[in-house]
């Protein structure tokens, strides 16, 4: 049997963009179904419930990927708090039996808009009046270490550039990015640990 992936993400941004992304870059016949909750706090309500489910019936060629934003939470604290929920709800995560994985948490640092800046040629593409020499300063070089927000930065710079004057749509620059993001170009450390994972999932 193919492999199929579950997605579980915190919100209809990051369903866009995976939506948009997926099609392209999964090999063929490998399926996938993306399921947003409302936000981040009601992801982490509901995740083991959804999880629980999924143990009594997940068939052997699925996966299970846990994707959500860092925001402010320490990483290490978040990262075991999931995979104690994974272990309450009955499976096996790729950090406790890396070679027979059910769920993997991976983790956006700090948001998903760290990993546009990842791309900064997509994001160019796609905003064609944005300043190409951003990656280069000083404040962006890192994707993962941008300074006071990632998703308030993607938004400045839009601006400034014209795009999005009433405030940033997350969805449609999610979806617009997604469709042409490029996975092994991307310079976000934590964007690569994600597809790493996506590519191990899809491969199995």
């Amino acid at each position: 049997m193919n492999p199929h992936l579950e997605f579980l993400v915190e919100d209809a941004s990051t369903e866009g963009f995976l939506h948009a992304l997926l099609p392209r870059c999964l090999p063929q016949g490998v399926t996938f179904q993306v399921h947003p909750f409302r936000c981040k706090p009601d992801m982490l309500a509901k995740i083991e419930g959804r999880l629980r489910g999924y143990s009594h019936w997940l068939p052997s060629n699925f996966r299970i990927i846990v994707l959500l934003d860092l925001d402010d939470d320490d990483c290490r604290r978040l990262k075991t708090q999931l995979e104690q929920i994974a272990e309450n709800a009955g499976l096996h995560t790729r950090s406790s039996n890396p070679h027979q994985w059910q769920v993997v948490n991976r983790i956006a640092i700090e948001e998903l808009e760290a990993w546009f800046f990842g791309d900064w040629e997509v994001v160019q593409d796609c905003f064609p009046r944005v300043n190409r020499n951003f990656p280069n300063q000083r404040n962006f070089r890192d994707p993962d270490a941008i300074p006071g927000g990632t998703w308030e930065a993607f938004e400045r710079l839009l601006k400034r550039a014209g795009y999005y004057r009433q405030g940033l749509q997350k969805l449609d620059a999610a979806r617009r990015i997604g469709g042409e993001l490029d996975p092994g170009r991307n310079r976000s450390r934590s964007f690569q640990v994600f597809w790493s994972a996506v590519r191990e999932a899809a491969f199995s």
